[in-house]
């Protein structure tokens, strides 16, 4: 403990010691009066400052905590301030009509709300214009509760016997709302923070049961301030300092995970519940034949503009409520699509996952006996033979030929070694593959239109895998559009952190675009495909960490594109110079 916090609590004991002292030694006099009314401003006013060093110590939810607590002391300070000036400085009795006792009554409601805010326990911070709205609308609810109950005998009908009890009551039952909710904050917490729930719950209790003994002594007509009856009071209010003194050792993260309650949900339950009374009460203001005219227009006005006034926030309230449940649904509904494209590519990697090992092991068996059948058909060729013969051989020397293009495919298809990756300009690579492509295209009357951005980040990637996809896709649209011509967009584009490739061409489509990726699946005739090109694409994607899709577009014609993350190096030339490095 440090030694201010020893000081401070010293100084709280002495004006304890000095108000005992003056109780048991002194009578009934203006003198007596005094000090104890400026003896309790001393403490309600170290009770508002030990919450000050704790507002600048935290943030967020704790400490917005320590403000509403320390602005509840205020409310309180500012009550006793003005009891000392009526008594002290006026040197008058306080009437019993008096209008500040509403700011006795409506100090508590400050520090209900601190303690809503739950700031022990590591959560979440809710939807604030909600929250926001939930305890205007209970802070309205105690303040009608406070006009209709007790200052209806003010300024409708001026009953001060009426008034006094109405406070009390009143006064009471929120009292008991606030020990409620300490005694269930102090058995859910643990650690520092069970501890000064414990005190101020503590403070309080003694607080709550000194004004009812003051009460009863002011019926007797024997109480006085500064008299015996002030020593229980003077004691919760000294007590008050203690929670916020504590807290100065309680490190700034200090949170707890467990038994957290369900703030957002009560707090919305609460202000229901406080809405659906307001009838129950316009009820009572109709139906009680005990209270003068006066109060009960008084009150049946205070309703109907209570229920409006609130109604209104309701309706503000849902209406932020329907907001979020749209942005919500949008969400989900995102995220459940996002669900399914995952799935949908982790089932394309299993088949491709199989089919590999496959046909890495059967290619591996056909190479052999190829070989053997390619020789012996040029051994064949280079004898004497007839012409027909000699057509026959080159046919077979062919069709063997293509065979182990086959086996060449299959087995590039199926390894899966460690690609050599650098950082690569995309539209460096589109650019040379688009001049490679150029005669097919040119044959087959496609031209191109290029929509490329700069500057655009590099990726990390294996520059000619790359290469072989952007052909491969190319090549296929060119063979899609060989019969009436057309043309093919290549675009790229950053979208955050990642480089985007599209192809768009304005041929026929695909006739199953979900297949389109895999194995063995083609749309062209026997002998001028085997389907494993857009395979091996979607592989080499996988493997650099990106991702590739296909579709038709509305207009006619398939867009192929591919998201490929981008590196951290994005200088144009880095890559040039770490290969001139070389």
């Amino acid at each position: 403990m440090s030694s201010r916090v020893k000081t401070w609590g010293a100084g709280l004991v002495c004006l304890v010691l000095l108000q005992i002292t003056a109780s048991l030694l002194s009578h009934r006099s203006f003198g007596l009066v005094a000090l104890s009314d400026l003896l309790q401003c001393l403490l309600l006013l170290s009770a508002v400052l030990s919450c000050l060093p704790n507002v600048f110590r935290h943030d967020g939810r704790t400490k917005l905590f320590w403000v509403l607590m320390g602005l509840g002391l205020a409310c309180w300070l500012s009550y006793q301030f003005v009891w000392t000036y009526v008594e002290v400085i006026q040197r008058k009795d306080v009437p019993d009509l008096f209008s500040w006792d509403a700011l006795l009554f409506l100090h508590v409601v400050p520090m209900m709300a601190a303690l809503a805010l739950q700031p022990n326990i590591e959560q979440r911070d809710r939807e604030l214009r909600s929250g926001s709205l939930d305890f205007a609308l209970l802070l309205l609810w105690w303040v009608y509760v406070y006009v209709y109950a007790v200052m209806a005998w003010q300024f409708g009908y001026a009953d001060p016997v009426a008034y006094q009890a109405n406070l009390q009551t009143s006064y009471s039952v929120e009292k008991v709302a606030l020990l409620g909710g300490l005694a269930l904050l102090w058995y859910r917490s643990s650690g520092s923070w069970r501890n000064i729930y414990a005190h101020w719950f503590g403070a309080s209790f003694l607080y709550s049961t000194s004004s009812y003994v003051a009460i009863w002594a002011i019926g007797r007509q024997t109480y006085y301030s500064g008299s015996l009856y002030d020593l229980p009071l003077v004691l919760s209010m000294a007590w008050m300092s203690v929670p916020g003194l504590l807290a100065l050792h309680i490190p700034a993260q200090e949170s707890i995970s467990a038994k957290s309650l369900p703030r957002g949900v009560w707090a919305a339950r609460l202000g229901m519940i406080a809405v659906f009374s307001l009838p129950i009460f316009a009820w009572f203001s109709a139906f009680d034949t005990s209270i003068p005219p006066r109060v009960h227009t008084f009150r049946l006005l205070l309703t109907l503009a209570a229920m409006i006034v609130m109604g209104a926030m309701v309706f503000l309230k849902q209406h932020f409520l329907d907001i979020e449940l749209i942005r919500l649904l949008r969400s989900s509904r995102q995220s459940f699509q996002e669900l399914q494209l995952l799935q949908a590519q982790l089932v394309q990697s299993e088949k491709l996952a199989s089919m590999g090992q496959l046909v890495g092991g059967a290619a591996h068996e056909l190479n052999n006996p190829l070989t053997a059948m390619l020789g012996y058909s040029e051994l064949l060729a280079a004898t004497e033979l007839t012409p027909e013969q000699r057509s026959l051989a080159a046919k077979i020397s062919q069709q063997t030929k293509r065979v182990r293009a086959l086996v060449s495919s299959l087995l590039s298809f199926a390894k899966q070694l460690p690609s050599s990756k650098a950082p690569v300009d995309v539209n460096a690579i589109l650019q040379t593959c688009l001049k490679l492509s150029q005669p097919q295209m040119e044959v087959a009357r496609v031209a191109s239109s290029v929509e490329m951005a700069n500057p655009l980040p590099r990726v990390h990637a294996d520059s000619n895998q790359l290469l072989q996809v952007f052909s491969h896709i190319i090549i296929n649209a060119v063979n899609a559009m060989s019969e009436r011509g057309g043309t093919i967009t290549v675009s790229t584009r950053a979208e955050g952190d990642l480089v985007v490739i599209q192809f768009a061409d304005t041929g026929p489509g695909m006739a199953e675009p979900g297949r389109v990726f895999d194995p063995f699946y083609t749309t062209r005739p026997v002998g001028q495909g085997i389907g494993l090109g857009l395979s091996a694409c979607y592989g080499i994607i996988q493997q650099h960490g990106g991702k590739i899709t296909g579709r038709n577009r509305d207009e006619g014609g398939a867009v192929f594109q591919i998201d490929l993350p981008a590196a951290h190096h994005t200088a144009v030339g880095d890559f040039a110079q770490a290969q001139a490095a070389k």
